[in-house]
């Protein structure tokens, strides 16, 4: 059995760990049950968004007319949107296995990996152990337990992207990030979609007014149906029935299409790994638990990304991995700030968020809250965004930033600033400090402290 000073299980995020330890001249194996370079690149960021750019243009296309521009959309070819994606993805797959097997002092191991004994792995049948470990091993969709499913030829997020005809129709049984994005690409792709939304809200992290005004505009292109739960999954004669109770009156409703979709959660990995064997714990939903430094129960033993369960976004993985190498190898207690990991949402209209909600805030904190419309700036006017605003939260004697939430065109690109705000001292000083150019469009987030309003700690 081959022993090595770093094991690393997991080829997205993981890789960072890897190339650090090869540059520091350890011994290294990286386990992985493919594809290579984990769920960002294979069917997450990567391809959802090069599906959500195109998308992104018919829908500005089709809202052109508010601005006097009339145009029409003659055709939109599915199957090149999609074999585009394949082919970038394939590509840098290719790219990062050249990458290992050109890399000498690295060995691979490829397959799926589980703990057999202490610090001890079995990959296809042969064993090799770590003196120190680093579990990146990600999350896969979580199946919900809905009657009949396992009867039926459902969709997940993973295997939404191997298709090449475009369905007609399409029930998205979820709400959250992964609904919503696939919700406006096959909307824009002119597929009738439904989606079915359990909870309360569409994209119920969100803020409340941000949910609100998701749904209503997505809502113009699609159906979107809150405290609705799938109940029961039947297979028709030409199209899929999906049986739904109305969780506030009790009514029961049956909804058709040709393929269902189901984004209902995320489920660890960990599972597959059988950590148990090695001593590692996992919480109540299954992912590996850790303390702040990202130790699991088991010394020399590390773990990060989406098998923890925290803030499932491959930026956040980024930042773990570069901390947890540094208190592994440097023995430093560095923790992740979680409260400054930013998000986004690319669906249409896009949402971002970094930092806490208004509700959470104002439950240890005097708060002052500012919201600003696109409009109100001179940019936002000229776009005729008359419903996408900006929200900023501040703690009221130290002008703080807690949270920033924001819905609209380049929500993404807006809430760098903020982000880089937090981080360089946590207050509004560098946003008030900095020359903004006129006009353009972050200018609502100077506007956004220009309407503060106060309000008080709940008790």
């Amino acid at each position: 059995m081959k022993e090595y000073d770093v094991i690393v299980i997991g080829s997205g995020a993981g890789a960072i760990v890897v190339e650090q330890a090869l540059a520091h001249g350890l011994s290294v194996a990286l386990v992985d049950k493919g594809p290579l370079g984990g769920t960002c690149l294979n069917v997450g960021c990567i391809p959802t968004k090069m599906l959500i750019f195109p998308a992104d243009r018919v829908v500005e296309i089709q809202e052109a007319a508010k601005l006097g521009i009339h145009a029409e959309i003659k055709q939109v070819d599915f199957q090149a949107i999609m074999e585009r994606m394949k082919r970038t993805i394939e590509k840098s797959q290719t790219h990062i296995r050249e990458g290992i097997e050109h890399t000498e002092e690295l060995d691979f191991y490829e397959g799926l990996g589980s703990f057999a004994d202490d610090y001890t792995l079995e990959v296809e049948g042969e064993r090799i152990k770590g003196r120190k470990i680093f579990i990146t091993s990600g999350a896969r969709p979580l199946i919900p337990p809905i009657k009949g499913i396992e009867n039926v030829d459902y969709l997940t997020n993973e295997n939404v992207l191997d298709l090449t005809r475009k369905p007609e129709s399409l029930i998205i049984i979820g709400g959250g990030y992964i609904a919503a994005e696939f919700g406006h690409f096959f909307a824009s792709m002119r597929t009738k979609v439904t989606i079915l939304q359990r909870a309360g809200r569409l994209v119920r992290d969100e803020e409340p007014e941000v949910s609100e005004l998701l749904k209503t505009k997505m809502g113009k292109r699609m159906d979107i149906f809150t405290n609705t739960e799938a109940r029961e999954v039947k297979r028709g004669k030409e199209e899929m029935k999906v049986i739904t109770r109305d969780k506030v009156s009790g009514e029961e409703r049956e909804f058709s299409a040709e393929r269902i979709l189901l984004a209902a959660g995320r489920k660890s990995n960990a599972d597959l790994l059988k950590v148990e064997k090695t001593g590692v714990k996992v919480d109540q939903r299954g992912y590996i638990a850790v303390n702040d430094y990202l130790e699991t129960s088991k010394v020399n033993i590390w773990a990060f990304g989406d098998a923890i369960g925290k803030k499932m976004f491959r930026h956040s993985a980024n930042r773990e991995a570069d901390l947890v190498w540094h208190n592994a190898i440097h023995g430093e207690r560095n923790k992740v700030d979680y409260d400054k990991v930013p998000h986004a949402v690319f669906s249409y209209p896009q949402v971002a968020s970094v930092g806490l909600g208004e509700e959470e805030a104002r439950k240890n904190h005097d708060i002052l809250v500012g919201k600003a419309k696109y409009s109100e700036v001179a940019k936002g006017e000229a776009m005729m965004e008359e419903d996408s605003f900006a929200k900023i939260i501040i703690e009221k004697n130290s002008g703080r930033i807690l949270g920033f939430h924001v819905i609209g065109p380049y929500a993404p690109i807006l809430i760098q600033e903020v982000i880089n705000a937090m981080s360089i001292d946590g207050t509004v000083r560098p946003i008030i400090n900095g020359m903004h150019i006129h006009p353009a469009l972050p200018e609502v987030i100077q506007s956004t402290l220009g309407n503060l309003q106060e309000l008080r700690k709940k008790g």
